[in-house]
């Protein structure tokens, strides 16, 4: 019964020896007499008992790494203080394993010495814009020292940069006075434009008014014109007319008592508007007008 016993335990720390199951996502390194042997990939595995054993086990997952804050000199010797985060993986268990005793102190130190080397070459300015690029150089940097190691750099992200407080009130000063500024050059953009636009109106209804007083005074001379030229037409044609009348009989006749009541006329409408009347003091110079006025018609 004892014999049976020690053969189960016997049996079972074979098995549990000889017998690995790793999860997925990870890598076990197998030394077999303290010399590494090979890599058990996720699933079943059988090892040699008391000869082979699993030295390490890795996770093959991307791994966040916490960059503990630091203090870093701007080039324009501004203290800041930084932190980030940083994310890598395990691509060669092996290398992993024996290529650094502690791949990721050995990162996360690697991270803060180059972080502040970055930021020493940037003015304090600098350094809230490139971002992107501070992020870029850690990368960089350490993907290839970490190579070594087995471990695969993906990215570093910053995730805070606090400069002191007078250096920080003094930026709030300063957005707050660019922002001022930009206000009044806004306004007076602003003010300048409503200038020039009222200007602009102003000539335009300028040319508007001259365009209509010229158009108006075109307009009122072709008006006189024409009212000349119907004058003139209406006249000739009564000249006409008249000609014509006095060719027939007794039109001779007609035009001198037509002076004649003219010449009345007008004696008779001298004495409405006036309270002194001339008259000739022999009434046959009157007659001697209408006979002068009658041979200058037959001349004509």
């Amino acid at each position: 019964m004892n014999i049976a016993l020690i053969l189960a335990v016997i049996a079972v720390i074979i098995i549990s020896r000889g017998v690995k199951v790793v999860p997925q996502q990870h890598a076990w390194v197998v030394e077999r007499l303290g010399k590494y042997d090979r890599t058990l990939v996720p699933g079943l595995n059988f090892l040699v008992p008391f000869v082979d054993r699993v030295a390490y086990r890795h996770m093959l997952k991307e791994v966040p790494l916490d960059i503990a804050s630091q203090i870093c000199i701007t080039r324009d010797n501004t203290q800041l203080t930084v932190d980030g985060i940083l994310y890598f993986q395990v691509t060669d268990p092996m290398r992993a394993s024996y290529g650094s005793s502690n791949y990721v102190l050995a990162i996360s130190q690697l991270a803060q010495t180059t972080l502040r080397s970055v930021i020493g070459r940037l003015e304090l300015d600098k350094t809230f814009e490139e971002r992107e690029f501070i992020n870029h150089s850690i990368v960089s940097a350490l993907d290839e020292a970490a190579a070594t190691w087995g471990v695969k750099v993906l990215r570093y992200e910053i995730k805070d940069l606090t400069p002191p407080a007078e250096i920080l009130h003094a930026m709030q000063r300063q957005i707050t006075a660019e922002r001022e500024k930009r206000a009044v050059i806004a306004t007076s953009e602003g003010a300048r434009q409503q200038q020039i636009n009222q200007a602009e109106g102003e000539r335009q209804a300028f040319i508007e008014r001259s365009e209509g007083e010229r158009q108006a005074a075109i307009n009122r001379a072709q008006g006189e014109a024409s009212a000349i030229e119907a004058v003139a037409n209406a006249t000739a044609h009564a000249l006409e007319v008249v000609a014509l009348a006095l060719d027939k009989p007794g039109g001779m006749d007609a035009l001198q008592l037509k002076v004649a009541q003219q010449a009345l006329d007008a004696y008779g409408n001298l004495a409405k508007s006036s309270t002194t009347l001339v008259v000739p003091g022999d009434m046959s110079q009157a007659a001697g007008l209408i006979a002068s006025a009658m041979a200058v018609i037959k001349r004509v």
